[in-house]
Parts: structure tokens; sequence; C-alpha cells
């Protein structure tokens, strides 16, 4: 009987909150976890942020974002592999579409980035999915962080972030883009617009649910690669880094959600972790 009420207990949805506090576990002092969005309207943190902020030492993001090398580690992982083209991958009449959308869009034809990875180009449409100049959370984080003379560091490498990319074969990743191109990008916009309103309710399960029900295969077919196995990853990061100093986390506000979400399994490995209201 206890042990159906703790089942029942773990299986239930997580609250409404984007800052929770991580204690317990032989920590001297807590840390912090924050959800983030990558891109956004409005980057204007939670209210407890920059409170958190200022009991903690040091900040960890997914991958260190304040690394100069950044841009160029980047750039290293764009191409196929095996000379892989995207003229290759889809049908003519999908590619000539491909081509003059890009041409319109970007001001490039699709030959001189034929063997960049689809997934790539389809980031490069991001800042036409929203109306309004693109506002970053991390960058607000570190700007904090610098005011406080305080490290940047990574969960995970450039190269290693890049590699989960790979987990979607290019056939698929071009499947997307040519769906978004045929869609002049509606979709990606309606689907964006969901979940910068569920951030903005702070439903982090929402946004988990979101993309597990998404349209796109990218985001709804690899939630094992794309969060699961990176959750399980950080965990043992997270808890080093939070013993060494009182630390605060800023990941994605879908990797907090769900059974192997971030914070269930930080509370499987000992830690209390409570949502901070404001």
């Amino acid at each position: 009987m206890f042990l159906c009420a703790g089942l029942l207990l773990n299986a239930q949805a997580l609250e409404k909150s984007l800052l929770w506090k991580i204690s317990g576990n032989g920590l001297s002092k807590p840390s912090y976890l924050y959800g983030t969005i990558h891109v956004t309207c409005d980057a204007t943190l939670h209210s407890g942020v920059e409170k958190a902020m200022s009991e903690t030492s040091q900040l960890y993001l997914e991958i260190d974002m304040d690394d100069p090398n950044m841009q160029s580690l980047m750039m290293g992982s764009m191409m196929m592999a095996g000379g892989k083209k995207m003229s290759t991958l889809a049908k003519p009449e999908e590619v000539r579409l491909v081509d003059n959308y890009l041409k319109k869009n970007l001001g490039m034809p699709l030959a001189m980035m034929d063997q960049v990875k689809p997934i790539f180009i389809s980031m490069m449409f991001l800042t036409k999915l929203l109306d309004c100049p693109v506002q970053s959370v991390e960058q607000n984080l570190i700007k904090i962080s610098a005011a406080q003379k305080e490290e940047v560091f990574g969960l995970e490498t450039v190269s290693e972030q890049m590699a989960v990319l790979d987990a979607v074969p290019y056939e698929e990743q071009m499947t997307e883009l040519v769906k978004s191109v045929q869609s002049d990008l509606s979709n990606d916009k309606k689907e964006i617009n969901m979940l910068l309103d569920l951030y903005k309710n702070q439903d982090i399960e929402g946004m988990l649910k979101a993309a597990r029900e998404s349209e796109n295969v990218t985001t709804s077919k690899y939630e094992n690669e794309l969060l699961i196995r990176r959750n399980q990853n950080w965990i043992s990061k997270i808890a080093r880094a939070a013993a060494e100093k009182p630390t605060f986390f800023g990941v994605g506000a879908a990797h907090l959600a769900g059974e192997n979400g971030v914070i269930k399994l930080l509370r499987k490995a000992g830690f209390r972790v409570e949502a901070v209201k404001g």
C-alpha cells in the first residue's frame, strides 16, 4: 500500500514553476535549477532568479555560451558526413522549392549550402518565426553572472550537443525542412507561439507534452536522444557542481518535466527539489 502511494506521488505532475531550489543530500548550501527557453520575444527573468543567482557562486548552462570558441565549434559540426547533399535527400520538385525559399529568405541558393545538415537550415529560420527581435534568456543569465564576476560552465560540450542532433537521420531532417518550406513556416510559427504561452505560464509539464505531440518528428520522435539521455548524463555533473559550491543551473524548460526530467531524476538521486514561487 505504501509502495503504491509512493509511486502515485512520484507520477504526479510537477508544479508550474521555472525556478527550483536544490538542497539536501549533503549540500551545505542550496543550488538552483531554472528552466529557460532558447528563443523568445521577452527574456525577462522569473522574479526570484536574481536573488537565487546572488546566493550562488557559478553558472552552468547546457553548454558554455560564454566560450569565445563556441561559434567556430558549432560551424565545424554543420556539414553532413559522407559527402551527403540536401539536393539528393528530397524529390527534385521539393529541392527546387527549398532552393527558391532559401534564395528569397536567406539570400543564398541551395547550392551554397548543399552539404549543410538540413536541421541547421531549419534553425536559420527561427528568427522568422517570431514577430519581434529575438531575445535570449541564457544571455541575460550570463550578464548577471558576469556582473557577479562568476564563471560560466556547460553541462555538456558543444561537440556533445551537436552530436545529439545527428540522432535524427539526414533524410528526416530534410523532410521536416521541406514541410516547413511548403507551409511557409505556418506550423512552426503555431508551435513556437504555443510553447511561448506555456513558458509564460511556467507550465513545464505542458512544454514537455507539446514537444511529445509536435508534428515535427525531430522533436516528437527523438525524446530519448534529445532529452532523456542528456538529462540522465547531467545528474552526476549537477550533483558534483552543487557539492563543490552553490550553483545556478539553467537548462531548457522541457528538460525539467516528466518522470525522466531533471527534477525527478535529482529527487531519485536523493536531493530535495522544491518549486520557488515568486
